[in-house]
């Protein structure tokens, strides 16, 4: 499990392109046959790629959870982005095709993922948040989640976003977790920007060829920098940064949020010219 520890804007004001990615990006989050976690101090969310081949994959308790279980003390959404999979809990199935997404309550002991095809085998993108109370496990296909459709093709972000994990769906304990689709032409998420101090925020970019690329924007609004992002990579963004992204091309990302609520409209607007 890679560790992340919390970073001030103070000294992310001295950081380079090497310490920003080093600190904030994700990197080769699947790998075929492996798990792939990295757990953050900000708000503790845990991020994970699950990628089975030829044998099931199982979430375990660890050290640096103290838990005998994984879903001991914890929560979790599930979005598949990869071939169809299988995951199990407690010796139930739940079969996710691609863009289905999963919330997994707390007390949970067996989860076990696997794919239907190991030549087109399933991504599983999981985030996980501390949670306090179990509430019931919920399959979310793609059709079952709440759409919100905004943007314009004058202003480049025309855009849908799939909430997963919000109230309009599910119940969770702090995490909420969506998918946002650009359409064809439209190449901004998230402009004019935010930020919600009292929430954090991972975004998973995806759908992204080898010859594009996305910037994404974090920062201070009056203290802005990009990270460069590539297909299937992911960025941490702190509650006191903005996060926002322009891409060459339309693409398509995850967004997972921990913290003091799940309202989603809860954010704090900076406006377009105010950006430095």
């Amino acid at each position: 499990m890679d560790i992340r520890y919390s970073n001030h804007f103070e000294d992310v004001k001295k950081y380079d392109t090497a310490d920003l990615r080093r600190h904030f990006l994700i990197e080769d989050l699947f790998v075929k046959g492996e798990i792939k976690m990295v757990y953050s101090h900000i708000d503790r969310i845990i991020v994970a790629g699950v990628v089975p081949a030829d044998k099931p994959l199982v979430l375990e308790g660890s050290k640096e959870l103290a838990c005998d279980y994984f879903l001991e003390r914890r929560e979790l959404g599930v979005i598949n982005i990869g071939g169809v999979g299988v995951v199990t809990l407690d010796g139930e199935k739940y079969e996710l095709a691609s863009k289905d997404g999963l919330y997994v309550g707390m007390g949970t002991k067996e989860v076990k993922f696997e794919s239907k095809d190991i030549n087109n085998p399933a991504k599983f993108y999981l985030n996980s948040a501390t949670a306090h109370k179990t509430y019931p496990t919920v399959k979310i296909g793609l059709d079952k989640a709440n759409k919100v459709h905004c943007g314009s093709d004058e202003e480049c972000n025309k855009r849908t976003i799939n909430q997963y994990v919000h109230p309009a769906v599910c119940e969770s304990c702090q995490l909420a977790m969506g998918m946002t689709v650009l359409e064809p032409g439209s190449i901004w998420n998230t402009m004019p920007c935010h930020t919600h101090e009292r929430r954090m925020e991972v975004y998973l970019y995806f759908n992204i060829d080898a010859d594009n690329v996305v910037f994404h924007l974090m920062g201070r609004p009056d203290e802005t920098r990009h990270i460069v992002m590539k297909n299937e990579q992911a960025v941490i963004s702190p509650s006191w940064s903005i996060h926002s992204g322009v891409g060459t091309k339309n693409y398509t990302f995850i967004w997972g949020m921990v913290g003091e609520n799940k309202t989603f409209t809860d954010m704090d607007n900076v406006a377009t010219g105010d950006l430095r």
